[in-house]
């Protein structure tokens, strides 16, 4: 590999690290909205189930690239699993709500306490984890596929570019793993943000709809929009201000020691 390839691969893998990174960042949001209503003890090991189920099925979801960018169905069942995520959680919070201010009570807890509802959380977490894998390894697959090809070819993809998207997705697990955490007590905090957190992931549905429509077996929208600057600019500036709007109109609100979140 000469200096200038080599260069190239040193700055793509750069670029897809803080990509994957900012993806790994709304993986974490799922994990720790899904989990918040769990004890801390149970809350530990949902993430941690999350954490690998993360880790799998995006080595998975690498292997399997060649078959994910024919099969435009697999981003429409990530898609509509998305929204179905955030449409029934938003409801569900609002109801909540309502609940509160019928009682007078400031929290609502959805716990309740048996294996079964701890499992159910689990897969929910899993389902949620295979749609962000799709999302996180076709954008991964748009930066390193355009690199020159080094090497021989691994599952009908260059053995270099695999390894750029095997490194990127792997930094990205490891990045979600202190993003969740974190987040879990940030909700706590701040509990107004679940509601961002859940507009944010049928905002990611979204994303994964436009990738749809611009399939080429279904061409509803040009094939290069997905990855134009104009489209990402208009989806990461919605994000960041659901974000932003998700923290201003949040209150603060003390934490007990018994919600305190234990790290692992």
């Amino acid at each position: 590999m000469d200096f200038a390839v080599l260069l190239e691969y040193s700055w793509v893998l750069i670029v897809l690290i803080v990509l994957e990174g900012l993806l790994a960042a709304d993986n974490a949001v799922v994990l720790a909205v899904m989990v918040k209503h769990l004890d801390p003890k149970r809350r530990k090991r949902a993430l941690f189930y999350g954490l690998l189920g993360a880790f799998v099925f995006r080595m998975m979801a690498i292997l399997l690239l060649v078959w994910l960018v024919q099969w435009w169905w697999m981003q429409a069942l990530g898609a509509l699993y998305l929204f179905y995520v955030s449409i029934t959680h938003l409801i569900a919070i609002r109801k909540g709500q309502q609940h509160s201010e019928a009682d007078g009570e400031d929290n609502v807890s959805t716990d309740d306490g048996s294996a079964s509802g701890f499992w159910l959380t689990v897969a929910k977490v899993e389902l949620a984890d295979i749609a962000f894998a799709i999302d996180s390894i076709l954008a991964a697959a748009a930066i390193a596929l355009a690199l020159p090809e080094v090497g021989g070819d691994f599952f009908g993809i260059n053995t270099g570019q695999y390894l750029v998207m095997l490194v990127g997705g792997l930094i990205g697990v490891i990045i979600m793993r202190f993003f969740a955490t974190w987040f879990v007590e940030i909700l706590n905090k701040k509990p107004g943000l679940e509601v961002a957190a859940f507009v944010i992931v049928g905002w990611v549905g979204v994303k994964l709809s436009v990738l749809t429509l611009a399939h080429e077996q279904i061409g509803i929208i040009p094939h290069a929009f997905p990855h134009s600057v104009t489209w990402k600019l208009i989806f990461w500036a919605v994000m960041v201000a659901v974000v932003l709007i998700g923290w201003f109109s949040s209150r603060n609100k003390p934490v007990s020691d018994s919600k305190k979140v234990e790290t692992y």
